[in-house]
């Protein structure tokens, strides 16, 4: 059976990482403006943040979503 979840499989860290590649913190914190994105960002302080906060999660997977098929198409 296929899981048509589009976020199956697919990490926290693997979303903000290929966010970071494609949009940058400067264009990802517009986007998302978050602290986390905003201030000395880091992956692995916006994963701290992201893993206690839902609100913020949710709003990173709603943009890997929309990102997905620019990312699928830049081969990543």
């Amino acid at each position: 059976m296929k899981n048509n979840d589009p976020l199956h499989g697919i990490t926290l860290q693997k979303m903000v990482e290929d966010l970071v590649a494609f949009y940058g913190f400067d264009t990802l914190e517009e986007l998302i403006p978050i602290n986390c994105f905003k201030n000395n960002p880091s992956v692995k302080s916006s994963l701290t943040f992201l893993r206690k906060t839902d609100w913020a999660r949710k709003k990173v997977e709603n943009l890997y979503i929309k990102t997905l098929p620019k990312l699928i198409k830049n081969g990543n």
